[in-house]
């Protein structure tokens, strides 16, 4: 049985996600600061709850390593814990939110790989693949963003240089690009548009992302899905003014 770890698993596209590994036959690691979420999430399934928090290093290299101990290996990661903080201009954000947002999304998603990085390097036999969950944001902002585009860039650096580093070791690195999947996140946005009097967002069942990381995840070693874009039809992504 492979196994993959998924962080940010207690809810949105990491649950979906982990809800289509176990319909594949995976084994799958839970990671996320609720522990009553991701126990009610893994009933029944074959699963690893690991309440931790993506930000403190110890606890993200201890639950790799309880992974490990309860499957002998880590076939994937799917590095999905991400927020998305104030939306305003960036005369109107302060320092702090953007330092939450920079150690979840950015620090977060480095702890988390190279927790899977060591892993899969150590291990007989070795590889792995790591799947980032970046953004949109990464190729065009939504207004209000600052912070959480600036992140979005970050991973697909993080994503180039994983996959630069990772052929020595058989260590995969690819990027899903999702845009507005119908999660917490953007049921958030879409109430703040309402308040602006806004009309509503193009917007896509979680269930594609989650089929995509599927996807992505099943490849076999010698292919990879380098950069994925899985969005909305209508999102006003590609044209111009």
């Amino acid at each position: 049985m492979k196994t993959v770890l998924i962080t940010g698993a207690s809810q949105g596209i990491g649950a979906e996600t982990a809800r289509h590994f176990w319909d594949a036959g995976w084994h799958v690691g839970l990671l996320a600061r609720s522990a009553d979420k991701l126990h009610d999430l893994a009933q029944g399934q074959a699963a690893t709850v690991l309440p931790a928090d993506v930000t403190d290093e110890a606890a993200v290299d201890g639950a790799v390593a309880q992974l490990v101990a309860d499957t002998g290996r880590l076939d994937v990661l799917f590095n999905n814990a991400g927020m998305f903080g104030p939306q305003d201009t960036i005369d109107q954000i302060e320092y702090a939110d953007w330092k939450q947002v920079m150690d979840v999304n950015v620090h977060g998603m480095f702890l988390a790989a190279r927790a899977a990085f060591r892993q899969m390097r150590a291990q007989s036999p070795q590889g792995g693949r790591i799947i980032n969950n970046g953004s949109i944001s990464a190729h065009a902002p939504r207004e209000g963003s600052v912070a959480y585009t600036t992140t979005k860039h970050a991973i697909t650096g993080l994503t180039k240089t994983l996959s630069l580093d990772g052929r020595d070791f058989d260590i995969a690195c690819g990027q899903i690009d999702i845009g507005n999947a119908r999660t917490d996140l953007v049921l958030g946005l879409e109430e703040r548009r309402k308040a602006d009097g806004l009309p509503p967002l193009p917007a896509m069942d979680v269930e594609q992302a989650a089929n995509a990381v599927l996807h992505m995840a099943q490849l076999p070693a010698e292919a990879n899905v380098q950069f994925m874009t899985v969005m909305a039809t209508k999102m006003p992504f590609v044209g111009r003014g």
